[in-house]
């Protein structure tokens, strides 16, 4: 139970942050410095990138804890016979329903991620004017840490979003292409599920449970070209447009809500497809495995 609330923990927090990178165009847009808001955020970033490197093995490793104790009760009976075990089966519907808490706490992330989206906007901007006087981050972050005015001046900036702030939203006809936002729901569909159906599907084919966490890369594939090839680009068209006068600032601001809104649908579709996309992953690691030629 302590490694699932740890886990739980970790992705809702990889999420949030993932979840605030979209306050970084409308701050960069704003100060007219984009590379360096992106620069900035990068830092926040490293906090995600180091929980990503211990949720990966925890998650695996409440896998492989339950694999063990159907087989440890279940003596003489090697890997592949465990599966059709009543005692196996019990141990596949808890991974399921642990699997599914993980997916909730990445929407939970995604959520909190958004609501302080606002907030983080206008962070970012004193965060850039700050850094564009200092010119070093070391240094910035220093002056962050000993000058408690400065703390005070950045908390002050936290906001929650008002109902003015979303009457804003829908009373202005969102400018952006409708095709990108499809796209950035299902890329993070998949995104959020893949590698939790990869460790199912481990779990639903254990002798080969290692081919079926790699396929994880095959699928989260599909979801990166969608980002590759439609998603960043339309963003940063848009961007660039508002950075040129051709569009309001506020349209960025707007694609940045749209697309925070469409990555939380991602998080909740990924309830819907994370066991037929584990079923498939597993088909695959068994054709790769027992190829029939």
């Amino acid at each position: 139970m302590t490694r699932l609330i740890l886990a739980a923990i970790l992705t809702a927090l990889i999420h949030l942050i993932n979840t605030l990178i979209y306050s970084v165009r409308p701050a960069g847009v704003h100060t007219k410095r984009l590379a360096i808001a992106y620069s900035l955020f990068n830092v926040i970033f490293l906090f995600a990138s180091t929980a990503n490197m211990v949720l990966a093995p925890l998650l695996s490793s409440i896998v492989e804890h339950g694999i063990q104790r159907a087989s440890a009760a279940s003596p003489g009976v090697d890997i592949s016979g465990i599966v059709n075990t009543a005692l196996y089966q019990q141990e596949l519907a808890a991974l399921n329903q642990d699997i599914r808490l993980v997916i909730l706490a990445a929407t939970a992330g995604t959520l909190v991620g958004i609501i302080f989206i606002p907030t983080f906007v206008r962070v970012f901007v004193r965060g850039i004017m700050l850094f564009d006087e200092i010119k070093s981050v070391p240094k910035m972050l220093l002056m962050l840490l000993f000058s408690p005015r400065r703390i005070i001046s950045l908390l002050r900036s936290f906001e929650l979003p008002g109902k003015d702030m979303v009457r804003r939203a829908r009373a202005k006809k969102a400018n952006l292409p409708k095709t990108f936002l499809w796209m950035n729901f299902f890329a993070n569909a998949i995104f959020t599920t893949s590698v939790l159906s990869a460790m199912y599907a481990g779990a639903l084919f254990p002798e080969f449970r290692a081919t079926s966490v790699v396929l994880s890369g095959v699928v989260n594939g599909f979801a990166t070209l969608m980002f590759v090839m439609v998603v960043d680009p339309t963003a940063a068209m848009i961007t660039d447009q508002a950075l040129r006068g051709e569009r309001d600032e506020y349209d960025v601001k707007q694609m940045s809500f749209y697309l925070a809104l469409t990555r939380l649908g991602g998080t909740v579709l990924a309830q819907a497809i994370f066991v037929p996309a584990a079923l498939l992953i597993q088909y695959v690691a068994m054709f790769i495995a027992h190829p029939p030629f």
